[in-house]
């Protein structure tokens, strides 16, 4: 386990690096934007290797910051994958272990003992916003974002619904925002951009506050769509098209089924540029309020590509070398874009092999603002590694998702485990590659490695508390 307090003499250098002036005041907490992408690829940006399309705003961030290029997230899907990095605890630990659905809407509720990140920044006098997809347990509920340390939410609530980017509402906290200009299957309102709207709005109303700001973006995931300003960009660039035909009316129409695509491929670029339009609006209003030289900024997503809704990942080649997608436990699935820039503290145009996770996030941003570091969480600080300094590596990285049989993978050092079909055959087979000659996961080299293989497995066991909610199916039976 971690320290649970950053050295005094660190913590003394980056309040004095992060210092700025603000309407007279000095402030020394950094505010802290973090850019949460909806399962876009460790190849989907143009500062990891994409080349049909480029991201111009999010590149900057690896040039005036640091771009991670061993980072994971949380798990492959969306709601453990949060879950981990708001408790910094892996999904062996975390409350939120798959996306177990909530009537009326939601997903499965955080519970109320549990530790955010938003919490803790409010001990240090953060103001605290989200915007855009919560899925972490519906209004009233314990898991509901303004009882997990969230002063101000709007967006959804339910990542189902979250999937149509035309929806008849959105909630602002727990009031329910009804979007009439969509009614009866008419386009009045693109979600995005009205949550968009929010978080710049939350900005400039916090501009004399430390402020934290999770801005969970819906893109690129579900539907295919994208304002037509932006499809005219890209319409006949990507020829032969991939066409989809899904739910255009009747009782399920913007209910969480996907609506028709006949251009996915155009689409799909559409929509990472209007995302990168997003952050470089974000960007330029930090900079027109005198807060860029005080601001982190963190971009990242919440696990690998779909292949819902007519995308075509293979296409873009959105991993790269990577295996796999969401819902692998193949690198594809979990190892993602990770972009940090700091003003005067992160060197500009970094690059770092520093093996990081979701759970990672709690405690470096406990010692980015001088806060106790939990009891008992899964992450390590990377803050050394933001300031070039030695850091402490993790034993080992451990996840475990709950759909498609069950599926568990350790990352320990160069090496990488896989388990599949886990509620069948719980003793079966153990995949073992070694990432530091083989990126995509290509040979299985168990056999090789019986050593290995046995301390993996042991570590399988160890990392995994058992839960009521999420359980595996030989736990069922037990």
């Amino acid at each position: 386990m971690i320290k649970n307090q950053i050295p005094l003499t660190l913590l003394a250098s980056v309040a004095a690096l992060s210092c700025t002036s603000s309407s007279n005041k000095e402030k020394t907490l950094p505010n802290i934007v973090f850019i949460l992408a909806d399962d876009l690829g460790y190849g989907d940006l143009s500062c990891y290797g994409q080349q049909k399309f480029s991201t111009p705003n999010i590149d900057g961030l690896a040039k005036q910051g640091m771009l991670f290029l061993q980072h994971y997230t949380g798990c492959t899907v969306s709601a453990p994958s949060r879950s981990s990095l708001m408790t910094g605890l892996h999904t062996g630990h975390t409350p939120i272990r798959g996306n177990k659905q909530w009537e009326p809407e939601g997903q499965w509720p955080l519970p109320a003992k549990s530790y955010t990140i938003p919490e803790m920044l409010k001990t240090k006098g953060y103001k605290t916003g989200a915007f855009g997809k919560w899925g972490l347990g519906f209004i009233g509920t314990e898991g509901d974002p303004n009882t997990q340390g969230i002063d101000e939410f709007f967006g959804f609530n339910c990542q189902s619904l979250a999937h149509n980017y035309y929806p008849d509402h959105l909630w602002h906290n727990d009031e329910k925002i009804l979007l009439h200009e969509n009614d009866n299957g008419q386009k009045g309102i693109y979600s995005a951009d009205t949550i968009h709207k929010a978080a710049l709005d939350f900005i400039e109303a916090q501009k004399n506050n430390p402020f934290f700001l999770f801005y969970p973006t819906t893109i690129p995931h579900a539907e295919l769509f994208a304002k037509e300003e932006y499809m005219k960009m890209f319409r006949g660039k990507f020829d032969p098209e991939k066409s989809f035909v899904g739910i255009d009316n009747g009782p399920d129409f913007r209910l969480g089924p996907y609506g028709s695509q006949p251009e996915g491929h155009a689409a799909f670029a559409a929509m990472i540029t209007e995302l990168d339009d997003y952050v470089g609006e974000i960007l330029a209003k930090i900079k027109e309020l005198g807060l860029e030289q005080n601001t982190i900024v963190i971009f990242a997503s919440d696990n690998g590509p779909h292949l819902e809704a007519g995308a075509d990942p293979d296409y873009f080649n959105c991993n790269g070398d990577l295996r796999g997608y969401k819902r692998d436990m193949y690198e594809g699935g979990i190892r993602t874009p990770l972009l940090v820039k700091w003003p005067g503290v992160v060197k500009s145009g970094s690059k770092s092999d520093h093996i990081s996770a979701f759970w990672d996030f709690m405690p470096t941003l406990a010692d980015i603002t001088g806060i106790k570091v939990p009891d008992g969480i899964d992450g390590i600080s990377f803050l050394p590694t933001l300031l070039g300094k030695e850091q402490k590596q993790h034993e080992y990285l451990y996840w475990e998702f709950h759909e498609q049989g069950g599926k568990i993978a350790v990352r320990m050092g160069k090496w990488k485990a896989v388990k599949n079909n886990v509620d069948k055959t719980p003793q079966g087979n153990t995949e073992l590659y070694d990432l530091s000659a083989d990126i995509g996961e290509t040979k299985d080299v168990a056999s090789l490695n019986p050593e290995i293989v046995k301390k993996m497995e042991e570590i399988m066991k160890q990392a995994h508390t058992p839960s009521d909610v999420f359980p595996f199916a030989s736990e069922k039976l037990k």
